[in-house]
């Protein structure tokens, strides 16, 4: 447990030396944290527990050999306080995902074309929620974009390659500023998406002429909010067949089983949950809740189930495909968390349905 509380301590330490290092310029910062936006999730690749950030994703490595690490504390501070709401024609082609070149570092390398950046993956049509930075809290409108059908990965992101798909202005906010609290909002992706995307996030301050901007590289391949490509040995997810459940739902009891893995990078941790049916019958459902207490939370949505209780009281329910279970048998669910490894572990409750 000493690890985890360092780890801890460590990220806190540098988000708060990260506000002593950003100009005074720069009244608000944030970036999109789900879907996480390039420099979001890069910080969190590499960031050490002694503070260093020295990434494992490939994408990310580049990108700090480039410009250093400078721009990764400062993963928030994606902005340009001349911004005044101008898109193009003010942001170049080739140059959106840094904001251009005007802002208080340079995140110019966050712009580079390539396949292995940290991947969100979603499913098209599907709610989710988005989560932005609150580091400092400011009225305004969140305009959020995706690439068009047909848009060319191969090559720099444009204007043009974009279109809307949602607006929210002044959306409440999971805790103050500062740390990795967020502004949160529900959001309904468009349908018709497949294969590789980038959302785009565009923050216009009402108060000043300051504005963010954030690239988010997601796949429309199925996902509940996984994240891949960050920490080491990230994996990709595997497709689970849909089942249709038919004929009369069965009711019965259940268990749940908690285990939890040390990532290797600070102030994280995946945790995996085993759900069995203990009952003589089968049945079609289940939710699975526990109470965190020490402050942890998630990073990106659970896959192979659905979060529907936020932290510290979590509730995840069953996935579209895994809800049926005969007598006996079991299913998991995973996400990747926040925080230090709960000690002692949380007490799960199983229901069904």
């Amino acid at each position: 447990m000493k690890l985890f509380k360092s780890a801890a301590f460590t990220a806190v330490m540098v988000l708060i030396t990260t506000v002593l290092m950003v100009p005074t310029q720069a009244q608000a910062h944030g970036v999109s944290m789900f879907p996480g936006a390039r420099t979001f999730l890069c910080w969190q690749d590499g960031l050490r527990e002694n503070g260093q950030i020295l990434p494992y994703n490939p994408a990310c490595a580049a990108a700090v050999n480039q410009s250093g690490a400078t721009p990764l504390y400062n993963w928030f501070a994606v902005l340009r306080s001349d911004g005044a709401g101008r898109t193009s024609g003010f942001i170049p082609d080739g140059q959106l995902c840094s904001g251009g070149t005007g802002g208080p570092y340079d995140f110019s390398a966050y712009n580079a074309v390539r396949s292995d950046w940290p991947l969100t993956h979603l499913t098209s049509g599907a709610s989710i929620q988005m989560r932005h930075s609150n580091w400092a809290q400011h009225p305004g409108a969140f305009n959020y974009y995706v690439t068009k059908n047909g848009w060319n990965p191969d090559g720099p992101l444009k204007w043009s390659d974009l279109e809307p798909f949602g607006s929210v202005t002044n959306p409440p906010a999971n805790g103050g500023p500062g740390g990795l609290n967020y502004y949160y909002w529900n959001a309904q992706l468009p349908s018709g998406k497949t294969g590789r995307h980038i959302i785009y996030t565009h923050w216009i301050r009402s108060d000043s002429n300051e504005n963010f901007y954030s690239c988010s590289d997601v796949v429309f391949d199925g996902g509940n909010g996984q994240v891949t490509g960050v920490g080491p040995g990230g994996s990709t997810p595997t497709a689970t067949p849909t089942v249709t459940p038919t004929g009369p739902t069965p009711t019965g009891a259940c268990t749940a089983t908690w285990k939890a893995t040390n990532t290797g990078w600070a102030g994280h941790f995946q945790g995996e949950v085993t759900v069995k049916n203990t009952s003589t019958a089968g049945i079609n459902g289940w939710t699975v809740n526990w109470t965190y207490s020490g402050g942890q939370g998630f990073d990106g949505a659970p896959w192979n189930g659905v979060l529907s209780g936020q932290p510290p009281n979590v509730s995840v329910k069953n996935a579209g495909y895994n809800g049926q279970l005969a007598p006996n048998a079991t299913t998991t669910f995973g996400f990747n968390a926040t925080g230090s490894i709960p000690s002692p572990a949380p007490t799960l409750t199983c229901t069904s349905p």
